[in-house]
Parts: structure tokens; sequence; C-alpha cells
């Protein structure tokens, strides 16, 4: 009872009227109780061709699914930091959902390395919303392994199959599908791992970098099965 998504489009590129059929329809499958996880991207920040602004993509931008974002192994092998492709910012189109304000308000406030106001909407929709390592990976084709594989469509499903683990856990006890997942997430923070270095890049500069709790880069961490599984 969840999906992973590796697929997007800048959100400039795509109708509103598709993308709010997109949004009703993640809305029934949370409702159902099915998680759906999206991939967000692999240029960071984006960038328009005129190099003015940000471009989010869609369907990660959607506030109805839960974007994963992409760290790699610190140098020290011990932690994570958040990867320089991992794509992380602001809707234009979707206004900001209530249960992510207090983050976003705080990682706004807090910030010493914003990028200039000029190129991002603080209003929007803010993502990703967790993490997960995004490089390094093997993935096998027709039964050939071809190692060395990247991006954060190697880190939603990776995050999705810690979904899987914990509504297994949630099903042996009795209890239901986790279905849509952001508000308890958001809520409960202090579950996953908080990444709090690495920045992404935008517009051939840094864009947003990670620093304690929710950031653009890696929302509001990486998975921590041993804390998870106990809150569930």
């Amino acid at each position: 009872y969840m999906g992973s998504v590796s697929y997007g489009d800048d959100e400039d590129s795509l109708d509103q009227p598709y993308m709010d059929r997109i949004n009703v329809e993640f809305q029934k499958l949370g409702a159902r109780g099915i998680s759906i996880l999206v991939a967000s991207g692999d240029d960071g920040a984006g960038c328009d061709d005129a190099k003015t602004k940000f471009i989010p993509n869609f369907p990660v931008s959607s506030p109805y699914c839960t974007a994963v974002g992409g760290t790699v192994l610190a140098h020290s092998g011990k932690s994570e930091d958040g990867n320089y492709i991992s794509g992380g910012g602001f809707s234009n189109i979707f206004t900001q959902p209530s249960y992510q304000s207090a983050a976003v308000k705080q990682f706004l406030s807090t910030s010493t390395r914003l990028p200039d106001a000029k190129y991002y909407n603080v209003s929007g929709r803010a993502y990703p919303d967790v993490a997960a390592l995004s490089q390094g990976f093997w993935v096998v084709v027709n039964r050939v392994p071809l190692p060395g594989v990247a991006g954060t469509s190697c880190a939603a499903p990776s995050f999705s199959g810690i979904v899987a683990m914990l509504n297994d856990l949630r099903l042996q006890a009795g209890k239901s599908y986790l279905g849509f997942l952001n508000p308890f997430l958001y809520a409960n923070g202090g579950l996953l791992f908080d990444v709090t270095e690495g920045c992404n890049a935008g517009c051939d500069q840094t864009g947003f970098c990670s620093q304690a709790g929710w950031d653009p880069v890696t929302g509001m961490g990486s998975p921590d099965f041993a804390r998870l599984s106990k809150a569930v």
C-alpha cells in the first residue's frame, strides 16, 4: 500500500488542470491508505533559461505526496550530507500546506545561507519532505548488475521500502496502513535522522543548504527505522 514515483516535469511546462487532477488522485490514494513517495529530482533547485528564478518540479511539488530528496555518505562514513543534485525548493503553483508551515518558517527565519529571495516563492509548497541515500547504488537490468547508479530515483524507492516495513508492523498490530505520510512526518521530525550539512545547486550558484530541522535539500531528514518502528 505505497507507491514510489521517479518522474517529474518542470512546473511551468504543465497545464494547471492536469496538475489539479493529479492532486485529486493523490488525495484519493491517501484516503485509501496508500502512501505516494516521489523523487525530488536531480537538478537541485532548478533554473529557468534566463537564470532569473529557480524552477520547481511536479508532481513532487504536489502537497499530497511525500517528496524524497537525496543524501550522500559523509567523508567520515558515519553520517550523511545533502546531495548537491537533490531537488528542493518552493512551488510556484501550490500554496504551502499547514502541516509544514511551522517547519518552513523556522528554516526561513534561521538559515544564514539563503539564496536571493527573487529566485523562489517563500509561500509555496516546500519540498522535499524527507530524504534517503542517493549515491552508490547497484541496479540489476536483465540480470546484469550496473554499479555506481545515483539520483533521487534511488532515494525514493529506498524510503518507500522503509514505509512498506512500517506498514507491515502496523498490520501485525491490527492497525491500518499509514496512508498519506506528511502530517505524521512533520509532527514527529525527531524520528528521522536530521541531515545538517550539504547544499543543492540552482542557477549556476549554491541553491539551498541543509541545517537542523527541515530544509529544502533533505527535508525533515533520512529514515531511522528503529525510531520510526516504535512510533507507528
